[in-house]
């Protein structure tokens, strides 16, 4: 039952990925239908990010405080409630109010994704369903290409927005229908609920911490930096994949739309090879080397931020085919990096106050991605593909960056299981 778990937990991440990726894909067209610059189309996405930015410790926090079910049910239903409005857009500064509005619910997903894991799996398996949950954060990606473009060959832009909401709607009442813990839910045997709680901490009480002192003990501790910063660098590139590739592809190497949806998918396709070689890896690099938890997962990631240097690759190509397989290869070192960064959460943070944790996290990471919005947007406008080269070459050096801070203040001395960040009362 654990595993079927993912795979809702992965349809419904899915779905909030298709929602918020269908902008980007459609960008061409939009930008034309709205006449927007470069630095407009900077403008909307950044509304998303900043929304996104705000409301992920929110998020987490809510989840913690009323639980996974009917948290992660109430924002999936609002997200695509929003998208299905996008279709009613008449200017980008519309497009811009309704990406705020869907970047403050779709923020529930990475915080819940850490908590599912929690509730779901025993220590053991974590970084395995972790691997896997995070394929649900590039499959959406993934398949946002082709059915976009296909709902918008079809049926028009419009249709590109309505459709994944309702289907996002749908899931959410599914949602609310399944899931429950373990420890309360109808559907898991006896057998397998003894088997998950045997290798759990026991279950806290409910939290009543509020926000504010739950965010304040979190940013005390010095090794919360470690997943944090590591976070914030990384980001940048994970947006770029989603919101600057297909328009690069069509501004520097002459993509059509349907150039792009044939081509689009691939970065998403090799992240969730990377979600998945993480989650296999790590245990493995563990026992093979005698490494804790925690050295492991960050050996993994540095590994990943390694992978990253072929986006500096990537912009000094000629070849629009080579580009794309360089910056695919982007993707799946992007996931090595920010899945083992979710690993770590869970490593290092309580039950109680896992969500929020990760929602925090989050917010260090689209701090990042909405600065980094703005200058691509600008620098883009401004020199065109010059701007571009410049930008790839950032994105794929500071993953090593993350890498050194995260080694700096996470490595643990010998063998041995994490010491928990204390629980702030």
């Amino acid at each position: 039952m654990r595993w079927m778990i993912i795979v809702l937990f992965i349809s419904g991440v899915t779905l909030n990925y298709i929602t918020r990726n269908s902008l980007g894909i459609m960008a061409p067209e939009l930008k034309s239908t709205f006449n927007m610059s470069n630095e407009q189309y900077g403008y909307i996405t950044t509304a998303f990010q900043l929304a996104y930015t705000l409301a992920q410790p929110v998020c987490g926090w809510l989840i913690d405080f009323i639980g996974l079910k009917i948290g992660f049910a109430v924002c999936a239903v609002l997200w695509s409630v929003t998208c299905i409005f996008h279709s009613g857009a008449s200017s980008w500064l519309h497009l811009a109010i309704l990406r705020f509005f869907m970047g403050t619910t779709e923020a529930a997903a990475a915080p819940a994704n850490t908590k599912v894991m929690t509730e779901w799996f025993p220590k053991k398996e974590r970084t395995v369903a972790n691997g896997w949950g995070g394929v649900g954060f590039s499959l959406g990606g993934m398949l946002a290409p082709p059915l976009i473009y296909g709902l918008h060959s079809v049926f028009g832009w419009q249709a590109a927005f309505v459709v994944p909401g309702m289907l996002g709607i749908l899931w959410a009442a599914v949602w609310f229908k399944v899931y429950a813990p373990p420890r309360d839910s109808t559907l898991i045997n006896p057998a397998e609920r003894d088997y998950i709680v045997a290798d759990q901490d026991p279950p806290p009480p409910k939290s009543n911490i509020s926000l504010w002192t739950s965010l304040g003990g979190l940013l005390r501790q010095k090794r919360f930096y470690g997943i944090g910063l590591p976070a914030f660098l990384s980001e940048p590139a994970w947006q770029a994949l989603g919101f600057w590739v297909p328009l690069y592809m069509a501004q520097v190497h002459g993509f059509k739309l349907k150039e792009i949806a044939m081509f689009a998918w691939l970065p998403f396709l090799l992240a969730d090879l990377g979600s998945l070689a993480g989650g296999y890896l790590t245990p493995w690099i563990s026992r093979r080397f005698n490494l804790s938890r925690i050295n492991a997962a960050i050996v993994t990631s540095a590994s990943g931020a390694v992978v990253m240097v072929s986006l500096v690759a990537a912009a000094f190509v000629d070849s629009p085919y080579v580009a794309v397989l360089l910056i695919s290869m982007g993707g799946l070192g992007h996931q090595l990096v920010s899945s083992m960064l979710g690993v770590l959460v869970m490593e290092t943070t309580p039950l109680a106050q896992v969500a929020t944790a990760n929602g925090l996290r989050g917010s260090f990471a689209w701090i990042a991605a909405a600065i980094s919005t703005l200058v691509i947007g600008h620098v883009t406008t401004v020199w065109g593909a010059a701007g571009f080269t410049g930008v790839f070459v950032c994105l794929g050096l500071f993953d090593l960056i993350g890498a050194v801070i995260m080694i700096s203040l996470l490595w643990e001395r010998g063998r041995g299981s994490p010491d928990l960040i204390p629980h702030t009362a």
